[in-house]
């Protein structure tokens, strides 16, 4: 078995990394995935949060979007709608997002989307714990 698998992370504008790691810890939508070489093929929803990978013995982490992840033949493809990593988050802008997203969420009003306040919020939060590593 391989000591490691490729990992290619990706937006809709640009493939974000393509490196060979010996681990992953990608946030799935019913919980975190853990990866390693030799991993079963899957595929699965991407939710907002941290997304960490180790290579050459280095931890990195990226705050992720809602996305997709495939897993198949040692290789995982990630595609999300947006990836950061500490050096472009924006703490100021990423903590008023996070208060935004709880006030909408602590005084609901009958035409909020719940479900985009919630992705709002997670995604702030997975910026602002990213960001705390910089």
């Amino acid at each position: 078995m391989a000591d490691t698998f490729t990992i290619e992370i990706a937006t809709p504008e640009k493939l974000v990394i393509r490196n060979e790691v010996t681990e992953a810890q990608i946030p799935g939508a019913e919980g975190m995935l853990g990866i390693l070489p030799g991993h079963a093929a899957l595929i699965s929803e991407i939710d907002p949060g941290e997304l960490s990978y180790k290579m050459d013995g280095q931890n990195h982490v990226l705050a992720v979007s809602k996305g997709w992840v495939e897993v198949s033949n040692n290789k995982v493809r990630v595609l999300v709608d947006a990836c950061e990593n500490a050096t472009q988050i924006d703490r100021a802008r990423a903590e008023e997002a996070l208060r935004r997203a709880n006030e909408r969420l602590s005084s609901p009003k009958q035409e909020l989307d719940m479900a985009r306040a919630l992705n709002a919020a997670k995604r702030a939060h997975a910026r602002l714990a990213v960001a705390k590593n910089q």
